[in-house]
């Protein structure tokens, strides 16, 4: 056998004569290790691979326990598989499709002829502790594909016959992955999974939902089970009490409450700002402006709506425009007839980046010039389905505190440094010091070349490190431009939220012709960075009322003093403080109730 050598996070290296699997490389280092591992990573990379997996030599090597967010998300993969395991035991007729890890837990879809309720609940979590208590060795086996289409097509398995003909497809290979909960059920998958079932040790069904096979409307209807699970009941425990926290910081709730917003039928997913909601809106406003000022921002203000071949230009077209809200602009009983055009298609502008890019271009600029950074609160609109929109969070028209910075390639790492000491800045303001930072790599559908990308990636990679920041990486989940920083705020009851980011973009210029004139009298391409740091106001307002409860800081509180007369014989002087108080702005009301 061919020896091979495995490294570990503290530099230390271990010898095997053959490829070990990662159970073997834990149980080379102590049985209590061997016993909590749960799947490891390769060299640094963000997958978690099977603990079954063996390794290939050089490999450095993280073991993965329950003691890690990754642990505990190989614990809730394993627990969909449960879930399903029990709904079948209790209802053989149903059948299974996927069920994915999500945030903060997991679901399983079900094509069933009964129609699921909250009473099954019980059932179902009975049914999954004893499956658990029986602490059933999970095997993992490869099989020929025509050979699992066989297992699952005795079984009237349809969705995974279809699974199984989409991975051949996709990967060339010619078997598929089964997991095996003991000898009483399998699924199809590829990973990874717990060593026992009885590592699981607390399970919660949730809710229940409506999906569509594949999220198509024309496919099969669906029931949807959300759960959670942990490795310890405790984590549950907490996690429960976290959500009775959450609903009653409920912004939705807290806002109508509050009287700071309202939504209406007539304008789906558009929020409608109070008096007092506004005052709140345009203080925040007010404070990105003071820090713009500090920081060296021009703040512009761009057009709603835009002819289509600018978004054709700037790639969102082909990249966005199933979340994009078009026009038909009829010129025929127009005085600014197009010649030989009667219609010409538009579009409501649902990002500001294409129109800083025509405010750059309209001049010409000098490398002396750059950086220019540009501001704008100009209102957005994306097109967001109906079941997804969520209070302030999710909402079809938007402002972003937006800005987008015009800069040569030696000046991207300075840039990237002053965007997080503004960024750092400003949550300090907010009370909100605790947030993390991930890199958001390419995606499958994107503009440009992987040699650009790689740059791009690299410079936000190297931005962080030059100030010392740790970092994790998010694969695949950078815009079809460029890659990207997501700040991820974590408020007062433990949730993340990501609000800020700053993203480098080689590809706008490009596709915009920009350029300016360097210190060699040529003309160059200058990079774009895009950035945000509070995001969307509507959604950081919600996602703040949640974080303070609706105990806003002074400074940001609609009403920041009310005055209380005890008789009417204190009224006249109730006025006097009234108007003192005004007149050096403070936002003050006079309760003048006798009850």
């Amino acid at each position: 056998m061919k020896p091979t050598t495995i490294t570990l996070p503290d530099g230390k290296s271990i010898g095997f004569d053959h490829s070990p699997s990662v159970l073997e490389v834990a149980q080379s280092i102590g049985a209590g290790l061997a016993k909590a591992t749960l799947g490891a990573k390769f060299n640094g990379e963000p997958t978690v691979r099977d603990l079954r997996e063996h390794v290939p030599d050089g490999t450095k090597i993280e073991i993965v326990t329950a003691k890690t967010a990754d642990g505990v998300n190989v614990i809730r993969h394993s627990a969909a598989h449960i879930m399903a395991q029990a709904v079948q035991s209790l209802w053989p007729d149903v059948k299974v499709t996927i069920g994915p890890v999500v945030d903060n837990g997991f679901y399983y879809d079900f094509d069933s002829p009964r129609t699921f309720s909250t009473d099954d609940f019980e059932k179902i979590e009975k049914a999954m502790g004893k499956i658990i208590a029986a602490d059933l060795e999970i095997r993992r086996e490869e099989v020929e594909w025509q050979k699992a289409k066989d297992l699952f097509s005795k079984l009237g398995e349809k969705f995974k016959l279809e699974l199984i003909d989409d991975i051949i497809a996709k990967s060339g290979e010619k078997t598929v992955g089964i997991y095996h909960n003991g000898d009483q059920w399998f699924d199809l998958c590829r990973g990874p999974h717990v060593q026992r079932t009885g590592q699981i040790k607390a399970v919660k069904l949730m809710s229940i939902a409506g999906a569509y096979w594949r999220g198509d409307e024309k496919r099969e209807q669906l029931q949807r089970l959300y759960a959670t699970a942990f490795a310890d009941k405790k984590d549950l425990d907490l996690y429960l009490s976290r959500l009775e926290e959450a609903k009653k910081r409920d912004h939705r709730k807290l806002g109508k409450d509050l009287g700071l917003f309202m939504f209406h039928p007539y304008a789906p997913g558009s929020p409608f700002f109070t008096g007092k909601g506004s005052t709140i809106y345009n203080e925040l406003v007010t404070l990105m402006r003071d820090l713009y000022r500090e920081f060296g921002y021009q703040e512009v203000i761009t057009p709603q709506i835009f002819d289509i071949e600018l978004f054709k230009t700037s790639g969102h077209y082909q990249n966005y425009r199933e979340n994009m809200y078009f026009a038909q602009i009829d010129h025929t009983a127009q005085k600014d007839k197009v010649e030989g055009v009667d219609v010409r298609q538009a579009s409501m502008k649902p990002m500001n980046c294409p129109s800083h890019c025509l405010m750059f271009a309209a001049d010409k600029h000098s490398y002396r010039e750059l950086p220019l950074r540009i501001a704008d609160f100009g209102r957005l609109h994306r097109f967001e389905r109906s079941g997804v929109m969520h209070g302030l969070t999710r909402v079809r028209t938007f402002c972003q505190d937006d800005a987008h910075i015009f800069c040569r390639r030696d000046q991207m790492q300075e840039e990237i440094v002053s965007f997080m000491k503004l960024t750092t800045k400003t949550y300090e303001l907010l009370g909100m010091k605790d947030f993390k930072l991930l890199v958001a790599t390419r995606p499958e559908s994107r503009m440009g070349s992987d040699e650009i990308w790689e740059q791009s990636e690299k410079a936000l990679m190297h931005g962080l490190e030059s100030l010392g920041l740790p970092y994790g990486i998010s694969p695949g989940e950078g815009a079809f431009y460029g890659p990207k920083i997501e700040i991820h705020f974590v408020d007062a009851i433990g949730r993340s939220w990501q609000l800020g980011t700053i993203q480098v973009d080689f590809n706008l210029p490009e596709a915009f012709g920009l350029e300016y004139i360097g210190e060699d009298n040529h003309p160059h391409r200058p990079v774009m960075l895009h950035r945000a740091i509070l995001g969307s106001l509507e959604r950081f307002i919600g996602i703040y009322i949640e974080h303070t409860g609706g105990k806003f800081p002074t400074w940001l509180c609609p009403q920041q003093v009310v005055i209380l007369n005890v008789t009417d014989k204190q009224t006249a002087y109730a006025e006097e403080c009234l108007n003192a108080l005004k007149a050096i702005g403070v936002r003050v009301d006079f309760d003048r109730r006798n009850v």
